[in-house]
């Protein structure tokens, strides 16, 4: 965060010192307040440069606002104070009270990770539970409740620091993402098991942290101390904790007991509110006898892998499913960081060692990859910066830009790391991904079978990242309208997955999903609601029913009953869906919008037409608000309010409305981009509908030009639009072309199906 070294003086009132903490969302600096005439902290969130979508930096600034009034608003002595916020030349910061003193990870490691005292934890767990018991009566769960949040005085005092930060993070996305759209929100080390399955969260989550905090204070190690990220969160969700005095005898049975109670997976085996945690943590260290509370937790035996592998013995260990392999944990809190897992193709370079995959004969390594000689630090520095200059183009929506970028360092890193290096080949990923993105799927799949094949070489064919570039060449196979061939690619890499993640692995559910979409291309109507529904509920019950995965899902589910004729039922889908996602998400993430996009769709089809419109009308208003009047998913409400004109007759204003939604497609897309093309061919009905069938035939052209272009000639959607160019012929008197043009799509049409 370079730039916030720049700021010394925000609004001409607080000086930075000097940076006394960083963390994932922003740093932390002591500061002067030149007004008052002493010193706070000031916190200072990523900035909100002219690189950030539009759309984030305006959900942010509202939310951290309202964020920041919550925390402002709290006063209690075990609660960090907050003086004062706002936004400095894109900089929003929090101006709080400056706490002297040390945070429990701080106090953790200075003991080198040694057990606290067992006065110690009972003051501070009385003092924390006093403080929650404040904020949970205004309403407040704090959601990330960890040591490094929890401060320690010089004088003793505890202090809970980032009431509503927390909040904000989860909002915007800041937090580390464990799928590719990420499972709930918190710290790991510190979840409640609700947390994890994306269930209602309320004090008693709270609570659960907070019994994670006291257990790793009180033995030297979080609850679920292990290595695999997985397995920590289903170490929360399903398996008991080791009692704490299996680490610590001499630790007081009550404090063991208030522990456990706090760690209960139920929400209502817990203690009632932090006031009955503070009542029981006073009885015991006063000690009145052991405080009985007012539910017991189940005693819950572990569950234990019932094969018998000869030679060993039956591991009593719970076992764990088989989806949390392969996953790697980052630090614990005692470390500073939260967990933070990046996906195969993710923005994170690899541009340290790399071994690659041993080759049947070990000794048979080729010659140019043992010659090669070690790049230097500072090019594999400055190519890392352009990848990730390249990713931040995308983010934006400027995917041309970003494929020219991904395109040059590709090419450099072949040059300095070899073409099978991961950091090569993940530059080829994001130039398939960019030219897919920008409608040149044919150019997107000859990239994406290089990069498998090089990962087949480096990593393996089963490699996650390998088959990962095998999904998508499946994808775009899907684009081009070659569904059976994309069929074989992903019931293929769907095996690969089972076999080696497990059933239920989220990357597996993704390609399930994928081949459930794929499916309802090639008609397979009944077959593709079966799988998406199946795995709509394996991803509620892994992921939780809100997780932003299971909602994907639903919509698929949504689409397939819409295919089947069955909208009544589609518009329920995708109703519930936007309502979960506006939960979830919030109004206004473009996931919630494009849920109510199809509410529109579903609308139309039912023929409800004026309710279409008035739905069309509010999305754009929201989508402008939001995200830009040229924005992709603007037009495309726009598009759905063209087609609803149409469809209530009215197609002076459909065609005006369809020309206007075309020539800015053309001009932010591109001509041939398949939107574009959209757009046109509503040109086009528009014209017919008003009796204009010679223009009408001039843009039907043009769209089945393009689509042959871009899609191939045998595409259906191009062979759609030479169907439509048939009819206008026929209508024009010129029956003899019209009939010609018939037999040539009837002929691609029947080549297609037999080469299938």
């Amino acid at each position: 965060m370079g730039e916030t070294r720049n700021i010394r003086l925000i609004h001409g009132r607080y000086r930075l010192l000097d940076q006394i903490g960083r963390g994932g969302m922003g740093e932390v600096w002591r500061a002067r307040d030149e007004s008052l005439g002493r010193h706070v902290a000031v916190k200072c969130l990523k900035p909100l440069g002219p690189q950030r979508d539009q759309s984030f930096t305006r959900v942010l600034r509202e939310r951290f606002r309202r964020e920041a009034r919550v925390a402002a608003a709290l006063q209690h002595r075990g609660v960090t104070v907050v003086h004062d916020f706002g936004e400095y030349e894109g900089i929003l910061y929090l101006v709080m009270e400056l706490l002297e003193g040390r945070n429990l990870s701080q106090l953790l490691e200075d003991n080198r990770h040694h057990p606290l005292p067992v006065d110690d934890i009972v003051d501070m767990a009385e003092q924390v539970a006093a403080a929650l018991a404040y904020t949970h009566e205004q309403g407040i769960v704090h959601r990330d409740l960890k040591p490094a949040n929890i401060v320690r005085l010089a004088d003793g005092t505890a202090k809970i620091c980032d009431f509503g930060i927390a909040r904000l993070g989860h909002d915007i996305g800041f937090t580390a993402r464990l799928t590719g759209t990420g499972v709930a929100m918190g710290t790991p080390h510190y979840m409640s098991p609700e947390q994890i399955g994306g269930t209602h969260v309320d004090q008693r989550s709270d609570l659960y942290s907070l019994g994670c905090v006291l257990y790793e204070i009180a033995t030297g190690a979080p609850p679920f101390d292990l290595d695999d990220a997985w397995a920590v969160l289903v170490g929360h969700r399903d398996t008991p904790p080791e009692p704490p005095r299996n680490h610590r005898p001499e630790l007081p049975a009550y404090v063991e007991q208030i522990i456990l109670d706090l760690l209960a997976k139920d929400p209502g085996q817990r203690p009632g509110d932090a006031r009955e945690l503070g009542r029981r943590l006073a009885g015991g260290r006063l000690g009145r006898g052991a405080y009985v509370p007012t539910v017991r937790a189940p005693q819950v035996e572990p569950r234990t892998d019932t094969r018998v592998v000869a030679g060993e013995p039956l591991s009593r260990e719970p076992r764990l499913p088989s989806w949390t392999r392969g996953m790697t944990t980052g630090h614990k809190a005692t470390g500073g960081a939260g967990l933070r897992l990046a996906p195969p193709d993710s923005a994170a370079g690899l541009s340290g060692e790399w071994i690659p995959r041993p080759a049947a004969d070990a000794r048979a390594t080729p010659p140019e990859r043992a010659e090669r000689p070690t790049p230097a630090p500072e090019l594999l520095a400055t190519l890392a910066s352009r990848h990730h200059a390249g990713l931040s183009l995308g983010r934006l929506g400027r995917w041309a830009e970003a494929g020219e970028v991904h395109r040059a360092v590709a090419a450099e890193r072949e040059h300095a790391l070899g073409p099978d290096h991961p950091d090569t080949l993940a530059s080829r990923y994001e130039v398939a991904f960019s030219l897919s993105r920008t409608g040149r799927a044919a150019d997107a799949l000859r990239e994406y079978r290089r990069v498998v094949e090089g990962r087949e070489r480096a990593l393996g064919p089963e490699h996650p990242e390998t088959l990962g570039a095998r999904q998508e060449v499946a994808y775009v196979m899907g684009k081009l309208g070659r569904h059976l061939e994309a069929h074989q690619v992903y019931t293929s890499v769907l095996a690969a997955r089972e076999r080696t993640m497990g059933p239920e692995h989220p990357d597996t559910l993704r390609c399930r999903h994928n081949l459930a979409f794929n499916l309802s291309r090639l008609g397979r109507l009944e077959d593709s609601y079966r799988m998406a529904s199946e795995v709509a509920d394996a991803r509620a019950r892994v992921l939780g029913p809100e997780h932003p995965d299971t909602l994907v899902t639903r919509c698929e589910v949504g689409y397939t009953l819409g295919q089947l004729g069955r909208w009544s039922e589609a518009l329920r889908a995708y109703r519930e869906v936007a309502e979960a996602r506006a939960r979830a998400l919030g109004p206004d993430h473009p996931d919630t919008l494009a849920a109510r996009y199809e509410v529109g769709i579903s609308l139309g089809r039912l023929g409800r037409s004026a309710e279409a419109l008035t739905l069309y009308r509010d999305l754009i208003d929201d989508r402008t608000r939001v995200s830009g009047p040229t924005d992709p998913e603007t037009l495309r409400a726009r598009h759905g309010l063209g087609v609803n004109l149409g469809r209530m007759a009215r197609w002076e204003e459909a065609l005006a409305e369809a020309r206007d939604v075309c020539a800015i497609r053309e001009r932010v897309l591109g001509e041939d981009h398949l939107d574009t093309l959209v757009s046109r061919r509503e040109v086009a009905v528009g014209l017919g509908w008003l009796g204009r069938w010679q223009d009408a035939l001039a843009e039907y052209r043009k769209v089945a030009a393009a689509r042959e272009r871009v899609l191939g000639e045998a595409h259906p959607d191009t062979l759609a639009s030479r169907n439509d160019e048939a009819h206008c012929l026929e209508q024009v008197g010129r029956g003899v072309e019209a009939v010609e043009l018939y037999r040539r799509v009837a002929e691609l049409r029947e080549r297609g199906q037999n080469r299938g």
